[in-house]
Formats: structure tokens, C-alpha cells, sequence
């Protein structure tokens, strides 16, 4: 079983910054795809940002230039960060991770809120 464990949301004024941490644990984490996928209240879940245990990045379009997602030194640990952030950004956010071995098998995290207001 997989945990996958957010931190780091919140309240954050338009045009701010936050940083995301999601830990993972309970399987190697050897071969990965890892990131964020976020949900506003009424609407899909939609990509934030993945990464690869490789590094290889994807964005989704609405904080392409604005995002950065990152691995961290330990295997499991991924980072988000986003600039410039505005009200449409207001999502509870999900870690997500699919982890290979004999197969691809996908985990969420419980979800952290991030609220952009004034």
C-alpha cells in the first residue's frame, strides 16, 4: 500500500507564490510517474504537473510558464511550485503517483486546499 502524504496549501493573495511537497512511502519508488492534478469546486480534475523518475516534466495549460515540479533527492519526494498565482487557481490539489514494477498501479493523495484571494 502507497501513502501519499501533501503539504503546503493554504491562502495565498493573487499574484503570490506556494510550494507543494508530497511525500511518498510503502513501495520502491524506483519507476514513477509523480505529480498534481487539482479539482475546483463544479469541474474536472485537471493536470497540474507530472514528472518522471527520469525527470521528464509535462505541464497542464492553465500554469504552463507559472509552474515547476522537481524531484527531490529522495526517491518519492516531489515538489511543485507556482508563481504568479490567481483566483482561478483555487483547486483542492492531488498528489498523484503511478508506480511500476510487474505493472502500473496509480495512488492519490487525500488533497490539500489552495485558495487565491485577497
Amino acid at each position: 500500500q502507497v501513502h501519499l502524504v501533501e503539504s503546503g496549501g493554504g491562502l495565498v493573495q493573487p499574484g503570490g507564490s506556494l510550494r507543494l511537497s508530497c511525500a511518498g512511502s510503502g513501495r520502491p519508488f524506483s519507476m514513477y510517474v509523480m505529480g498534481w492534478y487539482r479539482q475546483a469546486p463544479g469541474a474536472q480534475r485537471e493536470l497540474v504537473a507530472t514528472i518522471t523518475n527520469e525527470n521528464t516534466v509535462r505541464y497542464g495549460a492553465p500554469v504552463r510558464g507559472r509552474a515547476t515540479i522537481s524531484n527531490a533527492d529522495a526517491r518519492g519526494t516531489v515538489y511543485l511550485q507556482i508563481h504568479n498565482l490567481k483566483p482561478e487557481d483555487t483547486a483542492v490539489y492531488y498528489c498523484y503517483a503511478t508506480l511500476f514494477e510487474k505493472q502500473w498501479d496509480d495512488y492519490w493523495g487525500q488533497g490539500t486546499q489552495v485558495t487565491v484571494s485577497s
